[in-house]
């Protein structure tokens, strides 16, 4: 009997297990799409590795009973295509506030079977398990981890012993994150006095980007795109996405209606049995942000006179009742399209595959996917 409940229980966890992984998908895109075509897997077979990179020049600032280090640790995880010849380029993705490296690995994924380096960092005190707690404000310091993680990275290209030895393209290295990890990849590539001149292209999904005016992006012209939602529960659409086109030159933006911010999240895709992930979201967050509600820390991302501005945040999560989201699953294909074809439109080795890349994201993308605008910037 207690073998029958045993294999019976075994039984439903399998099955729930099933339900989880295969349950309320969405419809696959239409065969003969040009969108099915570029989200198809590459022709690479994917591998990725984890590990522990330590940058002993700067510290971890203390954080509640967290005394603190005079070191910065960052978990890494690096996703690579098996069999690759010649250089590939390199893209840096950061999570977001109460996330981890592996929160956008549906990019990385595909990114690597197409023949690129991916890499992705817990950083050490806006990840879900910093100790004493994520603190929003150590965002400051994470584009300077960007720029260490690429110093590993030319080294390693330079090491014949090493698995990346002459495989790092460092004409083409680009960055994308997510919500807090947008801002650190728009910070890396565009601040006035900090940006890593290595970086050529930059990628934004729903980050904040209100405490930046035109002035901050004046010093650098690289290619960069911010996709966002006029729905999105914890980042305000008109104070933050709607300044990119006129800010920024020849910057392209991709609104995305009914997308959640929990969406974007690889790990949101378990949540598409919610009307909006960012139900489930914004109750963490907001419990996450409650120790630096008060404080004023915007300033040590820069200056006026650098185009930083000091305006107060818009209100996270104050949609009531909140609007229902499409399927994570799909949102996370649409988003894979318009990422994939941006950073292809910009690194591919042909101008031919270049061109089609860039037609694809300025025409076809948004004539075949009816959820998506997409809109660019005069130079």
């Amino acid at each position: 009997m207690f073998k029958k409940i045993l294999l019976w229980l075994a039984a439903l966890l399998i099955a729930l297990a099933v339900y989880i992984q295969f349950g309320n998908l969405p419809e696959p895109l239409p065969a003969e799409s040009q969108s099915s075509h570029w989200l198809e897997k590459g022709t690479y077979d994917v591998s990725y590795f984890d590990v522990e990179l330590v940058d002993d020049t700067r510290p971890t600032q203390p954080n509640g009973d967290y005394e603190g280090s005079n070191e910065r640790h960052l978990q890494t995880r690096i996703w690579y295509p098996e069999g690759l010849v010649g250089s590939a380029p390199l893209l840096i993705y950061s999570h977001g506030f109460m996330s981890s490296r592996t929160g956008g690995s549906y990019l990385a994924e595909h990114f690597a079977s197409h023949g690129y380096i991916v890499a992705a960092m817990d950083y050490p005190l806006t990840n879900m398990q910093a100790p004493g707690g994520p603190l929003v404000k150590d965002v400051v310091n994470q584009p300077s981890d960007i720029s260490f993680l690429i110093d590993q990275f030319v080294s390693w290209d330079t090491d014949s012993g090493h698995q990346f030895y002459e495989r790092i393209d460092e004409k083409h290295i680009g960055v994308m994150g997510l919500s807090l990890g947008g801002m650190t990849s728009t910070l890396a590539a565009f601040h006035p006095r900090n940006a890593d001149l290595r970086i050529s292209a930059a990628v934004s999904i729903a980050g904040p980007v209100f405490v930046f005016g035109p002035a901050f992006y004046e010093s650098r012209d690289i290619p960069f795109m911010m996709i966002a939602s006029p729905i999105d529960a914890m980042i305000d659409y008109k104070t933050n996405a709607a300044t990119i086109l006129p800010n920024v030159k020849g910057a392209v933006l991709v609104s995305m209606d009914d997308a959640s911010h929990t969406g974007f999240a690889a790990q949101g895709r378990y949540l598409r049995w919610l009307d909006n992930p960012d139900l489930l979201g914004c109750s963490m967050v907001t419990r996450g942000l409650e120790k630096t509600t008060d404080e004023l820390w915007a300033s040590e991302l820069g200056a006026p006179e650098e185009g930083v501005l000091a305006v107060p945040q818009t209100a996270l999560c104050t949609m009531d009742p909140l609007p229902s989201a499409m399927n994570p699953v799909r949102q996370q294909w649409l988003t894979t399209l318009a990422v994939f074809s941006f950073f292809e439109s910009k690194f591919a080795l042909s101008e031919l595959r270049r061109q089609e890349a860039r037609e694809y994201l300025l025409n076809g993308y948004p004539r075949e996917i009816p959820e998506v605008s997409v809109e660019r910037a005069a130079k």
